[in-house]
């Protein structure tokens, strides 16, 4: 396969984001978080995957080792993973010992592979038992469950961020001789067939983007128009959204992280491939989530069976699953429904899904994970696999903490978005970005202690005077809507007025798909405020959603809050809010890394996403409405 990256490309997404690596994140808020992942999360994970023989079971196929493959079959997975997270803080800060851990890692990761390009240590390891129900007697013979091109996916993934990292193409030779392989099995002469999991396709328009091959392209298209097609093999089923071709499907089903990496993969290939339907697809599922199936905090997947969808409507509380891993394949699918529609709508799911139902999967010190994210616990139940109701140091399946190390660092690259003559804020984070927009190079700083506080200083400096169009998203919550469905609704729907200065003068905003626009000759020094009003919200849930029935969640700007034991003599789950209680903002500095807490009525709440860090003990967001 060949590397002529980005020549002939003439299809793409409408808006294209600026890069992270052009976006230097400098807030109160998410600065401290990027550096406690770099400085933490990414060698403990890469510690971790040592520790759990995880790079044990490449040397063992290298013949370096002695021994049998130890875990499970997609365990070669969460050693991509942390290489890609790695390779994306190299890009942000040089770090010399973390790129020569990665030269070993891919020096080994290339020994393992055998000659024709196959990859797969649980496989090839001599010795190692295989079980025809999970790895398939034979190469690529039992894909519902083997995880082979599961793997793959995330190695090529992995070989785009370290590429780009560090130019360097040791691990892309890797992933294209995967490729090859791949291609030759399963390509336009080879047979038609789909992964259990998805998330090959995801990888192979990454090595797409880094390559301009567009044989890599048409077999991420492939796999994903496999699906459903009952001619050559018998189907999956739901559980792995194989029940039908795709471009026929109407609502989310089945295991909710497969679905997800699915959906973000078809919006991929609408955007760069012609592939008639799969847009009008994702378009009617984006609906069904967003109407039916999402929490409150943007967590998706309310089932432990299957870590699956439910019904339309059911959304318990208690025993949600929500898992991390889900909440990122939220992120990922909402960003690129963005980048294909350039409306706020995604941005609002996405805003929601960060600052709560995936921040709450890692700990503040950068260590501790959940893989499960509830919306209420006794403290007691064991929904993280045997660690009760806390954060938990690694995972058996540990899917969810690699994921986290390669999520934290994209963050600066959902923040803006640039088509033509329009530049697009999307995110309030503090810092500055290099952009080009209209033809003209520009500079823009940002300034915010949001999610905190909803004022927002933006500053301009084009390399000339230049007309142009800055969007800025005006948040669902500060409209008075939390979603852009009736699935959740505020009990006072009141919106204040949004604020807009253009240099220190009023100015009127029109509104366009969800952004306040301000078109204008732009010169060096210019700046923009925005206030965004944040009271506090009482969210109420739609009649259908059960679970919800007679009780009211709290919200305030982004963040879903609850009630913690901790704040509130030992219960929280049967608390109960009446409707005249004030509950007023108080910044809280020594707390939780500095919050801002509710209080009123005898409660206290917390932000959801900084609960279960001071021991265990019962939390809820929905609370009794009395």
């Amino acid at each position: 396969m060949s590397t002529r990256a980005e020549e002939g490309r003439t299809r793409d997404y409408p808006l294209q984001p600026v890069p992270f690596t052009s976006v230097e994140v400098q807030d109160a808020f998410w600065r401290p978080r990027l550096e406690t992942h770099r400085s933490v999360t990414v060698p403990y994970t890469l510690a971790r995957c040592e520790e759990t023989d995880r790079v044990e079971n490449f040397a063992r196929a290298a013949g370096r080792a002695e021994g049998v493959h130890v875990g499970t079959q997609f365990n070669d997975s969460d050693v991509f993973k942390v290489i890609e997270g790695a390779s994306y803080a190299l890009q942000t800060e040089a770090d010399p010992g973390l790129e020569a851990e990665l030269d070993r890692l891919i020096e080994l990761i290339g020994a393992a592979q055998e000659k024709d390009g196959y990859l797969y240590t649980s496989r090839t390891i001599p010795g190692s038992t295989l079980r025809p129900d999970v790895e398939g007697l034979e190469r690529w013979s039992h894909l519902y469950m083997s995880h082979e091109l599961y793997n793959l996916g995330h190695l090529y993934e992995a070989a785009a961020a370290h590429l780009a990292a560090t130019g360097k193409r040791s691990l892309l030779d890797i992933a294209l001789k995967s490729a090859t392989l791949v291609e030759a099995e399963f390509g336009p002469e080879g047979r038609l067939a789909a992964p259990g999991h998805e998330e090959i396709e995801l990888g192979l328009v990454k090595l797409y983007r880094a390559t301009g091959d567009e044989r890599l392209l048409q077999l991420a298209q492939r796999f994903l128009e496999a699906r459903g097609r009952a001619e050559s093999r018998e189907l999956y089923g739901p559980y792995s959204q194989d029940h039908r071709p795709v471009i026929e499907q109407t609502e989310a089903v089945g295991h909710a992280v497969r679905a997800g990496y699915m959906y973000s993969s078809m919006a991929d290939v609408a955007a760069l491939a012609e592939a008639p339907g799969f847009l009008a697809a994702i378009d009617r599922i984006w609906d069904n989530v967003v109407g039916r199936k999402l929490y409150l905090t943007g967590g998706i997947g309310s089932r432990h069976e299957q870590e699956s969808f439910g019904e339309d409507y059911e959304l318990p509380n208690d025993t949600a699953y929500a898992e991390t891993c889900a909440a990122f394949s939220n992120i990922m699918w909402n960003h690129r429904m963005f980048l294909l529609h350039g409306h706020a709508r995604y941005l609002d799911v996405l805003e929601r899904t960060l600052y709560n139902g995936f921040l709450a999967g890692v700990a503040l010190s950068g260590d501790r994970f959940f893989y499960v994210n509830p919306l209420a616990s006794d403290g007691r139940f064991a929904f993280n696999v045997g660690e009760g109701a806390s954060r938990s140091p690694w995972f058996q399946v540990s899917c969810c903490p690699t994921n986290v190390v390669r999520a934290m660092p994209s963050l600066p690259g959902w923040v803006y978005a640039v088509r033509d003559d329009r530049l697009h804020v999307g995110l309030y984070v503090g810092g500055k970005a290099s952009v080009r927009v209209a033809g003209t190079e520009v500079v823009l700083a940002q300034a915010t202690d949001y999610p905190w506080d909803g004022h927002v200083r933006l500053e301009l400096a084009p390399a000339a005077p230049t007309e142009f169009a800055l969007r800025a998203r005006l948040p669902g919550w500060a409209g008075g809507r939390p979603v852009p469905s009736e699935l959740y609704r505020y009990l006072d729907p009141t919106a204040d007025a949004v604020r807009v200065l253009v240099n220190g003068e009023p100015f009127e905003a029109a509104l366009v798909d969800g952004f306040l626009d301000i078109r204008r000759e732009w010169r060096a020094g210019d700046v923009v405020e925005l206030t965004l009003p944040m009271p506090v919200r009482r969210v109420l849930a739609h009649d259908a959603v059960e679970a919800d029935a007679g009780r009211v969640a709290v919200e305030r700007g982004p963040l879903v809050y609850c009630a913690e034991a901790a704040d509130n003599d030992g219960h929280a789950l049967d608390l109960a809010l009446a409707d005249d209680v004030r509950l007023a903002p108080e910044r809280s500095g020594g707390l939780l890394g500095g919050v801002v807490v509710l209080r009123g009525g005898g409660l206290t709440l917390i932000p959801y996403y900084a609960w279960s860090h001071r021991g265990p003990g019962e939390m809820a967001v929905w609370l009794q409405r009395k």
